[in-house]
């Protein structure tokens, strides 16, 4: 059971405090508090954990400070909406807000190579308004012997230049837990010159230990990729790991499923699930087109296949692009042959402004009433 205060009520007030005591005067129930910063408001939550099912919601309700009361109907009881019950309040980062009702798009280079590239990228970003992107310094890769990322020794440089140009935030995947004190060491040596959305990869999305120590750090927001071979639900419940360690800053990414069904794409595209997602939980939804399609492959139109799946998941209501994109494709150490030149970035941001249009147009319509008569 969740019991979300009134907005006004804050976790040290009394009419709080009350509504705990009531809560654990029943036998076998303790409770958690949470508080959820939200763009407009900031909302405090009471958990009720335990043998919940036979306390009544009416006695909770009677509470002035008490906005509702809602029964947990999901495995995933942090991040789920339990039905109509709980609002995705979204959260803030650098300066940047993260919702399921905006949408931000993150080029980048996969793989973090030369200086000059990754100044390149965000030089280009900059000029056309962007202020979030990706840099992948640690790569976990299927052979052993492909490139595994620069790590720890490139952080300095992306800082540094990401704070040059302006960008908030950098999602960046990570592969063990001491990646997180190397980001964190040398944000501080930058002087917090950005941001970063630390990433969990498909490869670890059912590594339980490391989501443990990502939940229980709240200093970085979290970007986690759905398995590559399991079921929705099994990576929500992957999320719920990292919600229940204490951060509840999460986006949940669709990168596309493996099954040879999805030929002669890399990844059966799984963007279908982008309203599915925000339906079940209260966590912005990304996708990743570039790893659902992992080629430059180009339809009889003249449109690549990588800005037609972006449509795909954007008209479907995404509030995230994870999108690759190299100056010098063919030097990329990391899924070059699927990267998207920098003469493509001021046209495939048109492209997915043009389909966030027409969500919006679409979303408008149902909110408008039809109009009588002929």
């Amino acid at each position: 059971m969740i019991i979300v205060m009134k907005a006004d009520t804050q976790p040290d007030s009394p009419e709080l405090a009350q509504v705990i005591q009531m809560a654990e005067g029943y036998p076998g129930v303790s409770t958690q508090i949470h508080r959820i910063e939200g763009a407009t408001r900031s909302v405090t939550e009471i958990y009720l954990l335990g043998s919940t099912g036979v306390v009544p919601i009416e006695p909770f309700e009677e509470f002035t400070s008490v906005e509702r009361v809602v029964r947990v109907t999901e495995k995933f009881r942090s991040i789920g909406r339990h039905g109509v019950g709980l609002e995705a309040h979204g959260f803030d980062y650098n300066g940047v807000h993260f919702s399921q009702d905006n949408l931000h798009v993150f080029p980048g280079v996969c793989a973090v190579d030369e200086p000059h590239n990754v100044e390149a990228m965000f030089a280009a970003l900059k000029e056309h308004g962007v202020v979030t992107s990706r840099a992948g310094a640690y790569k976990p890769r299927t052979s052993p012997y492909d490139f595994q990322g620069n790590g720890a020794d490139c952080l300095p440089f992306v800082f540094e230049l990401a704070g040059k140009y302006g960008i908030k935030v950098v999602a960046m995947e990570i592969t063990h837990e001491s990646h997180i004190d190397e980001i964190q060491a040398a944000l501080a040596s930058s002087g917090q010159a950005t941001g970063v959305l630390v990433q969990i990869g498909t490869r670890n999305a059912q590594n339980f230990e490391l989501l443990k120590v990502v939940g229980q750090q709240t200093e970085l927001p979290v970007l986690f990729k759905r398995g590559m071979g399991i079921t929705l639900e099994e990576s929500l419940n992957a999320c719920e790991y990292v919600a229940s360690g204490g951060n509840r800053r999460i986006i949940f990414a669709l990168r596309g499923m493996k099954t040879n069904l999805g030929d002669p794409h890399r990844n059966f595209v799984d963007f279908a699930h982008v309203p599915v997602v925000k339906r079940l939980s209260r966590l912005p939804v990304c996708i990743d087109p570039s790893h659902s399609v992992g080629s430059r492959a180009m339809s009889p139109e003249g449109l690549l296949d990588i800005f037609n799946v972006t449509a795909q998941g954007v008209i479907a209501g995404a509030n995230m692009v994870l999108v690759d994109f190299h100056p010098n494709p063919e030097q990329a150490l990391c899924d070059g042959p699927q990267a998207l030149l920098m003469d493509e970035l001021p046209r495939y941001l048109e492209d997915v402004r043009i389909v966030r249009a027409a969500y919006e147009e679409r979303v408008a319509k149902i909110a408008t009433p039809p109009t009588q008569g002929g």
